[in-house]
């Protein structure tokens, strides 16, 4: 057991006027599980880069122990897993890959196939475990769940739970809850860092927030009537003064305006420190302003539906064939494991050529607003991007502002955003489209807590019917109406 200190560091990119941390000071056991959270783009990767020493800064990182990352930057995907994984992980032996695959139900057989071939959820699993097999290192893990479903989710959470000194870079409450012990957190003006869970962690935060408002609207209050107080008493002093002239007892009279001035002194004392004490409020203050959408009104009850519908590769079925039906105001949740061809019955939803047995019927007219998962595609400026779509340019900005885009972002070329801020660009996108059903795969994926709240109470305020694969379990369980299993084909 040892401390990892952080003293005043203070960084910048060189294309930035702005720092993305300035003089940030903490401390963390290297025996912790740290759930690292905060906003998009408020620097977390950056951070952990910093660890990385892959940039120069000011400040000090003082630490006993090797940072190691993940996602590790793999070369060669053509190469044996096995051959990967000890490059990864030198001093491992294979029986201890072997054991600690089986914990994350990984076939020992993936070591000898090339690492291209697996999933993206077993090579996850796979790099987790050479990583973790680094003994005496700390790891820094920056998004793991991105590519896996919830099962692969609940088994890598029960996983790390059994391991100590990391962090973990993560916006799935659920997944967080699972396995950390203290919480590190970057805020608008600092970072802390916390013991217990991420629900615990939130419970302290909100508390704090709803303190500071109150304190904030108190000394407010304070304030307008100190000013209003000073204003009276100096206005007394200077009244008592001038009687001076002419008193019959002019020292009577100057110790009665000598005694206005230190009270008018005094109150205006007490203003200052009311305005030093707001001033110290607020700092860290996260507001989920409210999302607004505004679907179509389809004129059947009905939208679409699948009858026993498989979807098929190379003429190969994949997944067990399903049946079920969108209707006015449904919210259906695809689940299934990665691979089980959710995505693809999304694809058929909006036109694309997908391979399949049985039917697809989709309403005469039903306008289709749809989100894909994948953000590679993204380059440009917002402005741009808008104008492509088709887009209002205002109201997909003021959309942006609402989920914590800085106005500075507004001229960058997209292609340089964070995977969360791209995928807010997609979300903005289909916010901004008026459709009868929406169409959305993954769309949590690499978004902030805060963005996710905000955009679960958009849908229970505005019930849009909805289609959607999201392996949020939080998310995912507040919305469905409906859920849908799909099952690999056997």
């Amino acid at each position: 057991m040892s401390m990892i200190k952080i003293e005043n560091l203070t960084f910048s990119y060189t294309t930035s006027y702005d720092n993305i941390f300035e003089n940030v000071s903490f401390q963390m056991d290297t025996d912790w599980k740290l759930g690292f959270v905060g906003r998009n783009g408020r620097g977390k990767t950056t951070l952990l880069n910093l660890f990385l020493g892959k940039y120069e800064y000011k400040g000090k990182i003082i630490s006993s122990v090797q940072f190691d990352y993940f996602p590790y930057n793999i070369t060669n995907k053509n190469q044996m897993t096995e051959e990967i994984l000890q490059e990864v992980c030198p001093l491992a032996k294979e029986w201890e890959l072997i054991r600690e695959l089986s914990y994350l139900e990984v076939d020992a057989d993936v070591l000898w196939r090339p690492f291209e071939t697996l999933s993206n959820g077993e090579q996850t699993k796979a790099l987790l475990v050479a990583l973790f097999l680094n003994e005496g290192h700390f790891l820094l893990i920056d998004e793991p769940t991105n590519h896996l479903d919830f099962k692969a989710r609940e088994i890598v959470s029960a996983y790390l739970k059994r391991k100590k000194g990391f962090i973990l870079v993560s916006h799935d409450r659920f997944f967080l809850d699972g396995c950390v012990d203290h919480i590190l957190s970057l805020n608008r003006s600092n970072i802390e860092v916390q013991k217990g869970n991420f629900s615990s962690w939130m419970a302290n935060f909100e508390k704090q927030q709803q303190f500071e408002i109150e304190e904030n609207q108190r000394l407010k209050k304070d304030i307008v009537r100190l000013k209003k107080s000073a204003k009276r008493t100096a206005l007394w002093s200077d009244k008592v003064e001038a009687s001076k002239i002419g008193a019959a007892d002019k020292g009577y009279v100057g110790h009665k305006a000598a005694k206005m001035m230190k009270r008018s002194k005094a109150i205006e004392a007490r203003q200052e420190k009311a305005i030093e004490q707001k001033s110290k409020l607020l700092k860290n203050i996260e507001t989920v302003k409210s999302l607004k959408l505004l679907p179509l009104e389809y004129y059947k009850n009905k939208l679409a539906s699948f009858e026993d519908v498989a979807v098929c590769y190379n003429e190969k079925v994949v997944s067990s064939p399903v049946s079920f039906t969108i209707e006015k105001g449904d919210r259906v949740a695809l689940k299934g494991k990665n691979g089980s061809g959710k995505t693809s019955l999304l694809k058929l939803l909006v036109g694309e050529a997908i391979e399949h047995t049985g039917i697809v019927t989709i309403g005469s007219g039903l306008v289709i607003s749809y989100m894909s998962q994948d953000t590679s595609h993204l380059k440009g400026t917002l402005g741009n991007f808008a104008e492509e779509n088709h887009l209002n340019e205002s109201l997909f900005k003021a959309i942006l502002r609402k989920l914590d885009f800085k106005r500075i972002q507004f001229e960058k070329n997209i292609r340089d955003f964070s995977g969360g801020q791209k995928k807010k660009v997609l979300i903005a996108k289909s916010l901004c489209e008026q459709a009868h059903l929406y169409v959305w795969d993954e769309p949590l994926n690499y978004i902030d807590i805060y963005s996710r709240i905000q955009i679960q109470q958009l849908i229970e305020e505005f019930l849009p019917t909805l289609i959607f694969v999201e392996h949020d379990k939080v998310f995912r369980e507040g919305i469905a109406t409906k859920n849908v299993d799909i099952q690999r084909w056997k």
